[in-house]
């Protein structure tokens, strides 16, 4: 055999998805200009849980991550069902913010591709579920 055959045939569909991500990620201005847009997008979320009395972070600020926010009931509402804001957050059109099965509470996973006004959307059915159900 010629010492330039292929054995095996190249994975073609995730060469072309890493393909398109790229010129995509440099289409909007590279890794610094995604880096930027995900500390904001993380800044947006992580905000209104510390601001928001119905829920609490639950990595050290210092140890959160860009792309999961993690986050529970605080202390005040932890008695509250789960299922009541993950339904509430359906309604409204978000899906997935489950916690997950061990852990509980919720997660948002806000990576490159989910624009901000999607984080902007979780934020304002945050502060909407406190005007319904904050004591």
């Amino acid at each position: 055999m010629d010492g330039g055959s292929m054995f095996n045939t190249p994975p073609v569909f995730p060469i072309y998805v890493v393909r398109e991500t790229l010129k995509w990620l440099k289409s909007i201005g590279g890794v610094p200009a995604v880096q930027k847009l995900n500390e904001e997008k993380a800044a947006l979320l992580y905000n209104e849980i510390d601001r928001n009395p119905m829920f609490q972070g639950t990595a050290a600020v210092e140890d959160r991550s860009l792309m999961n926010v993690c986050f529970v009931y605080s202390e005040q509402y932890k008695e509250m069902d789960i299922a009541e804001f993950v339904n509430f957050a359906k309604e409204r059109g978000m899906v997935g913010i489950k916690g997950h099965r061990l852990v509980g509470g919720f997660r948002a996973s806000i990576y490159n591709a989910m624009p901000k006004e999607s984080v902007q959307a979780l934020v304002d059915c945050m502060q909407e579920f406190e005007k319904k159900y904050a004591k």
